[in-house]
């Protein structure tokens, strides 16, 4: 699955666990949190696995209130941090064979693509690093909010 429905889903489910614990100590269901998304507990487990190894979230087994909640408040999660938990690779990669040593373009594009490539991925994460799980809840609330209207 591409890394932009991915993350989609991290934000969604993040989103989703910070309204349902708001203000409280309560761990979240991986299958609560499926039904908001979409997909099956098990997708959602391993997205949250790899958010759990990066400190993101906390998971609870066994007891009554097994599942998942935030590790921290959800003004101090950005969608920086949830990028590079869920994603190490490049955005932008290169070829995968190497180009044609007799070509003219083949022997200057990588270095060309690699700078632009790596400005464009530098100018994303300064954009995902001014936004956080809080920023996304608020406006999410102000879209659902307008729907109800």
């Amino acid at each position: 699955m591409a890394v932009a429905s991915r993350y989609t889903v991290a934000i969604h489910a993040l989103t989703w666990i910070a309204e349902m614990t708001m203000n409280k100590d309560d761990y979240v269901p991986s299958n609560q949190v499926a039904v908001s998304v979409g997909t099956s507990p098990v997708f959602i487990r391993r997205i949250l696995g790899q958010l759990r190894k990066a400190g993101i979230v906390i998971v609870k087994h066994g007891g009554t209130d097994t599942g998942w909640r935030l590790a921290r408040n959800p003004e101090a999660i950005s969608l920086l941090e949830v990028y590079e938990a869920l994603e190490q690779k490049p955005l932008f990669e290169l070829h995968h064979s190497t180009p044609s040593n007799s070509c003219l373009i083949a022997q200057g594009i990588q270095p060309a693509l690699s700078h632009l490539y790596g400005q464009t991925e530098d100018a994303m994460k300064q954009q995902l690093s001014m936004y956080s799980i809080s920023d996304v809840l608020k406006e999410t609330l102000a879209h659902a909010s307008e729907k109800k209207s």
